[in-house]
């Protein structure tokens, strides 16, 4: 794809997959921000967006073509698939854990590093969002979605859900990410990056280095439910409705 500072981080991300590593590393929000230009994207991270742009037309040209993982074309029923076992799967196997791991760490720490006091709060605000969130999707959203792409590839109907459409839902599901996303922002802020004390014994290290990549790894889910899942559902439900 041709890059230019106009294009919506949205739109590099799903043409571009490579592209969420740059933005991780730039700190550029492209899972709940993905609807803003690049330069807006940039303005708001302090950067360069001729920069910006140069690293990812490095990264375009250094990664092989089968090597970028479209999902795009997979059908919405793969796409729930992938999002459930490789995503929700992780999350709530790392919620269990880190909220094990950053309990102790903050007996042991808490009294020489009082923001581990903050950090624990902040974690525990986000598995508390993220636990009925993902029971709502798993329960209600993606069944629903499912049957619906069935429905419209088999020539049958869809009975209307109780929720009315599926934009209302998702609208809240929206919602929810941004506020997951502004705690993922407040926790990498307590954490000043994720900086390891001096004096940080292993678990300390672990917790932090855990925090990060659950960080990016919820960034991805966020990014492939925002930007590809609902925006195709909606589609689809425009489109079986139109048919009837």
């Amino acid at each position: 794809m041709t890059l230019n500072a106009d294009t919506t981080v949205r739109e590099l991300t799903l043409e571009m997959p490579q592209a969420t590593r740059v933005f991780e590393r730039l700190k550029i929000d492209y899972c709940c921000g993905g609807a803003r230009p690049l330069s807006a994207a940039c303005a708001d991270a302090g950067l360069d967006v001729e920069t910006v742009l140069r690293q990812l037309a490095e990264t375009q040209a250094c990664m092989p073509q089968d090597a970028q993982n479209d999902l795009q074309s997979s059908s919405l029923t793969e796409l729930l698939g992938h999002i459930l076992t490789r995503h929700h799967v992780y999350t709530k196997t790392e919620m269990a854990r880190l909220t094990t791991l950053s309990a102790k760490v903050l007996a042991a720490h808490g009294e020489r590093h009082p923001e581990l006091l903050q950090v624990n709060a902040l974690w525990q605000r986000l598995c508390a969002d993220l636990q009925p969130h993902m029971f709502k999707e798993e329960i209600v959203l993606f069944p629903y979605i499912e049957g619906l792409e069935q429905a419209v590839q088999t020539g049958g109907t869809c009975a209307r859900p109780p929720f009315g459409t599926v934009g209302n839902p998702v609208r809240i599901m929206r919602y929810e990410h941004d506020t997951a996303g502004a705690l993922l922002r407040d926790l990498r802020a307590v954490t000043r990056d994720y900086c390891v004390p001096a004096d940080a014994c292993l678990s300390f290290k672990t917790l932090y280095e855990a925090f990060e990549a659950f960080e990016q790894d919820l960034h991805q889910h966020i990014h492939l439910e925002n930007n590809l899942l609902f925006p195709r559902a909606l589609a689809l439900e425009e489109r079986a409705l139109a048919g009837r």
